[in-house]
């Protein structure tokens, strides 16, 4: 299975690879401009913090998860096609995959196994911290709307169990369950101010 990258066929291993590089080059880039701009939007004015939402933040996140998403979904149709499985169109496509009536080929599996693993862009770890990320960006970092995100993130993991069609995989439990972890890390911040 390979998907066309500009113009160019590659398998999915490598484009894993590709896709890794950038994710991390552009992680990195974000991360040194959300601290510079953390200390420029959070500021101290006697007693009184004040807290801003780091709108170049959000997009460039919103703009790699649309980028990744399309890449994996892209390689998931990919494959079904190629079995001769009709593809959903829409949401359905989470139903199909969880229905697990396809094959997967040795090279996607491994790349798929690399990707989720401890240190991997889809780890628990990597996709609890960009969820946090995303909710102080949204925020600016105010501890105090720490719950409030955190409604958030159950209310749109629920809506993920019903576009799959029930309880969602190991996987996303333990980046819920990581999650929540770091909620209570930011929400306890504000606590100790």
């Amino acid at each position: 299975m390979s998907v066309n990258m500009n113009g160019v066929g590659y398998p999915p291993a490598v484009q894993a690879a590709q896709a890794q590089t950038v994710r991390k080059e552009t992680a990195e880039t974000a991360e040194a401009k959300t601290e510079q701009k953390q200390q420029v939007d959070t500021y101290q004015s006697g007693d009184k913090v004040s807290y801003k939402p780091d709108e170049e933040l959000i997009k460039q996140m919103k703009d790699d998860l649309a980028q990744t998403q399309a890449r994996f979904l892209t390689s998931v149709k990919d494959m079904l096609t190629k079995q001769g499985v009709k593809v959903a169109e829409g949401d359905g496509i989470w139903k199909q995959i969880a229905g697990g009536k396809f094959k997967v080929d040795p090279e996607t599996q491994a790349a798929a196994q690399k990707e989720t693993s401890e240190g991997g862009y889809w780890s628990a770890e990597k996709t609890s911290e960009r969820f946090i990320k995303y909710a102080k960006a949204l925020t600016g970092g105010d501890p105090a709307k720490a719950e409030k995100m955190r409604e958030a993130f159950k209310k749109g993991y629920e809506e993920a169990e019903k576009a799959w069609g029930g309880k969602l995989p190991e996987l996303s439990q333990k980046t819920y369950d990581a999650t929540m972890k770091l909620f209570d890390e930011w929400a306890n911040e504000g606590k100790a101010e």
